[in-house]
């Protein structure tokens, strides 16, 4: 008969070692978070100080008014900047069309990737020449500051739309900003 080999005892831990291990574990945790706290604390601190700053700059701004002259001066030049470029949106529209007719089967490609980029730069400068036009009728420094910010955050929005990938059609984007 084959004698079997002694069985080893399991090493046994110290009574207090799994408590402290736990507990030094416990109190990094709480350093961390302590120390996350702080990090954003500050980083709040910063940001709140750098807008004092920026707000104190701007103060004396604030209450002025910008001439009605000079407003209606500035809705006028966008006006006409508008026409210009309507005439020349025009002119690249038919030069689009004749390339398309005379590239034929081979050129629809191009031609669709033509369109998709002025149907951007159409949708760009429509967005930018509405901004200019609240920005030539804006009465202080305030409002156009808001403008600026309104048209930043729509623009940014329409790119992250975009990103998506969902499909959104011009006349939709241009029936949701008359709202």
């Amino acid at each position: 008969m084959a004698k079997s080999a002694p069985r080893k005892a399991p090493a046994r831990k110290t009574r207090g070692a799994s408590k402290r291990t736990a507990k030094a574990q416990g109190n990094r945790r709480t350093l961390q978070k302590v120390a996350a706290n702080l990090r954003n604390d500050i980083a709040a601190e910063t940001v709140r100080e750098s807008h004092r700053m920026i707000d104190s700059h701007f103060e004396p701004f604030s209450q002025s008014q910008v001439p009605d002259t000079l407003r209606i001066l500035a809705e006028r030049n966008v006006a006409q900047a508008r026409q210009v470029y309507e005439s020349s949106k025009i002119t690249l529209q038919a030069v689009l069309e004749g390339w398309q007719k005379s590239f034929g089967v081979a050129g629809q490609g191009a031609t669709a990737l033509n369109r998709s980029v002025t149907d951007l730069a159409e949708r760009n400068i429509n967005s930018g020449f509405e901004l200019a036009t609240d920005l030539a009728g804006a009465r202080n420094f305030a409002e156009v500051m808001e403008l600026q910010a309104t048209y930043w955050r729509k623009l940014l929005g329409a790119l992250q739309t975009d990103q998506r990938g969902r499909a959104v059609s011009p006349k939709t984007r241009d029936s949701s900003r008359n709202r």
